[in-house]
């Protein structure tokens, strides 16, 4: 990527509009005031340190967690600019701290290209914070300016000389607004700034806790091609190096990461300016559609597909592929219902082409590992046919052909999806129970007998062989793989109901890893819940109570009062419990508590479902080891 020098002034900074909507609607800002939109002031403000290293000017950036939760962010750019704005006759330095879209990205040279998914800026920060405090490093001193709730407290002011030059800012998330929590999750930032690091190879991001003392350096020289390594650290590559390619054709700057593993699922992650582009788009198309082509032709070329055998499907070809894809755009245009698919229809010709022309270089020049590419897809498109034949079994004819299912499913009367829900049942004692206890109306119930496959170590064809997993597939209605239809779906709530006990977690998981493999888009919908049965009965004077946890027993009997005989029950299982307890505790929409299953960081998942169910056992006896002091109920 060719980087042009520019100066930074107040020249560049261009007013757009005003900042008084963003406390009183802060969700149209940030998301939402959730964990979630709390975490995205601290990537706002980090993304302006990116943007100056995309620029050229900026090796260092350092998040600091303070005791109070508030975030300091320091870079080693130019700072932000400080002389007065022409027009507002301030700082500059405060119209970019109080005035929304206010920057150096709107018109100008200031920056060839910039992330940040929304493009609201620190200003934001500032409106959404009790207090902001900027420090900027640049013409031999330091001057600073402190805000609160987005007002400035005083006229930007000089607080020492430097010779070094570089912006500071520390801000405490304001409790008025982030009524939820103002707690920061280091986890959670951990994940971003590695994935940062990865994205921009060579720039430093070094996290520090200084609730906890951990403090971590994220540095890729090798960047995406090291981060492709990192996702596949717990599973067996096929080629020890992955594939890597970059280029730029008209500003458009394109990097390609890939290599293939024994495992049977694919995991590509596109990125534009750094934002990850979970609907795909015009980047990953041009990417797919070079990979199936080119490794068709090379196949083709060398005799691997014979004359009368048909091309491989880009299933085939993408079987135990992972691969990021990173796009540096200088006008990204974002569309889909999340605002996270690249919509620049010039990106996918210069992708495809430009990837192509290389990994057509690449399988010329490495016959030992193309070959294994080859008879990956040849392994997988055996295995489509197979999968083909068996999903004929899973497809619903008639309303007959389900009171037949393996499952036996007791569907619900209603028609309308939307208010249906399906509960899916560990064990026929518990199945008994639900079907007694359920609101035939809108409730469906579909027990299962012992435990479903583990998809993370089996093909389409095999997992579509399991009796348990057919009967799921056929009662939810929505088809597999290339035939699923998420419109198709029969309940808009599938309720996962296990037992509170380490087979019934394992059920859980089990199934869980089949949704995200094969039915992801049903997670993403927001329809899979989990059941939360109680652990506790708590009786006195024939008045019962539940409780979920110990902590909560306690909290019950103390309330019966001190001294008074009750009796308390643990349910080890569902079984336990009759149709009409059930029913009050875990069934009764006015009454259960369930989890409803989200993917806030699909990365972190696909590496979290390999490590838990996948054939590699060091991994997973590390991931025990690190989270045993988390567990709060183990049965043996």
């Amino acid at each position: 990527m060719s980087l042009e020098q520019h100066t930074y002034d107040e020249s560049q900074i261009q007013v757009l509009e005003g900042l008084e909507a963003v406390r009183k609607r802060p969700g149209m800002y940030i998301g939402s005031t959730s964990g979630k939109g709390l975490h995205h002031l601290v990537w706002e403000v980090v993304d302006n340190s990116i943007d100056e290293a995309l620029a050229g000017y900026c090796s260092k950036i350092q998040v600091i967690v303070h005791e109070n939760n508030s975030v300091t962010v320091i870079d080693n750019g130019r700072g932000i600019p400080v002389g007065e704005n022409a027009k507002l006759k301030k700082s500059t330095l405060e119209v970019v701290m109080t005035v929304l879209h206010a920057g150096g990205k709107f018109g100008g040279e200031g920056y060839k290209v910039s992330g940040g998914l929304h493009g609201v800026g620190v200003s934001v920060v500032n409106a959404l914070s009790e207090l902001v405090i900027v420090q900027v490093k640049r013409e031999g001193h330091i001057f600073q300016q402190e805000y609160r709730k987005g007002a400035p407290q005083y006229d930007i002011k000089v607080i020492g000389d430097t010779d070094e030059t570089g912006t500071q800012v520390t801000f405490t998330p304001d409790p008025e607004i982030f009524t939820e929590t103002t707690v920061y999750d280091y986890e959670t930032l951990q994940s971003r700034i590695r994935e940062l690091a990865f994205l921009n190879k060579g720039i430093e991001i070094v996290l520090s806790d200084e609730r906890t003392g951990v403090s971590n350096s994220f540095k890729y020289e090798g960047g995406i091609n090291e981060f492709v390594k990192y996702l596949n650290r717990n599973r067996e590559a096929l080629h020890e190096m992955p594939i890597y390619v970059e280029g730029a054709k008209d500003h458009i700057h394109v990097e390609v990461a890939l290599q293939y593993n024994d495992s049977y699922s694919e995991n590509i992650y596109s990125f534009a300016n750094n934002i990850n582009t979970h609907e795909g788009g015009t980047h990953e198309s041009g990417f797919k559609s070079a990979l199936t082509r080119i490794i068709n032709d090379y196949a083709r070329k060398m005799n691997l597909i014979k004359d009368n055998d048909s091309n491989f499907s880009g299933d085939d070809v993408r079987e135990g592929l992972t691969a990021i894809i990173s796009v540096k755009i200088p006008e990204p245009q974002f569309e889909g219902q999340t605002k996270t698919k690249l919509g620049n229809s010039e990106v996918r010709g210069i992708v495809e082409s430009f990837f192509a022309e290389k990994l057509t270089e690449f399988l010329d020049e490495n016959p030992s590992v193309s070959r294994k590419i080859v008879e990956k897809g040849l392994q997988a498109a055996r295995a489509r046919e197979a999968a083909r034949k068996a999903r004929e079994l899973t497809r619903r004819k008639s309303a007959l052909e389900v009171g037949s299912l393996p499952g036996k499913l007791a569907d619900c009367s209603s028609k309308d999806a939307s208010i249906s829900e399906l509960y899916i049942v560990e064990g026929d004692s518990a199945g008994g129970s639900a079907k007694q206890g359920r609101d035939r109306h809108f409730q469906a119930i579909l027990p299962l007998r012992g435990k479903i496959l583990n998809v993370e170590k089996a093909r389409l064809d095999r997992i579509l062989g399991n009796a348990e997993i057919r009967a799921i597939i056929t009662a939810l209605g929505t088809g597999i793989s290339d035939d699923f239809d998420l419109s198709k779906a029969r309940y808009h709530k599938i309720i996962i109901m296990t037992d509170a006990d380490v087979d019934g977690a394992h059920i859980r998981t089990l199934m869980l890893t089949f949704f995200y493999r094969y039915m992801r888009q049903i997670i993403d919908a927001g329809y899979i819940y989990i059941a939360q049965p109680p652990l506790f009965k708590i009786e006195r004077n024939k008045v019962i109570r539940y409780a979920q946890t110990e902590k909560e027993r306690d909290r019950i009997i103390a309330e019966f009062g001190e001294g008074v005989k009750v009796n308390v029950q643990r349910y080890k299982g569902l079984g336990e419990m009759n149709a009409t307890q059930l029913w009050e505790t875990t069934m009764d929409p006015e009454s259960r508590t369930m989890l409803q299953v989200t993917i806030e960081d699909a990365i972190e998942a696909d590496v979290v479902f390999d490590t838990l169910m996948g054939d590699n056992v060091e991994p997973r006896r590390d991931f025990i080891q690190k989270y045993a002091r988390y567990v709060t109920n183990l049965d043996f």
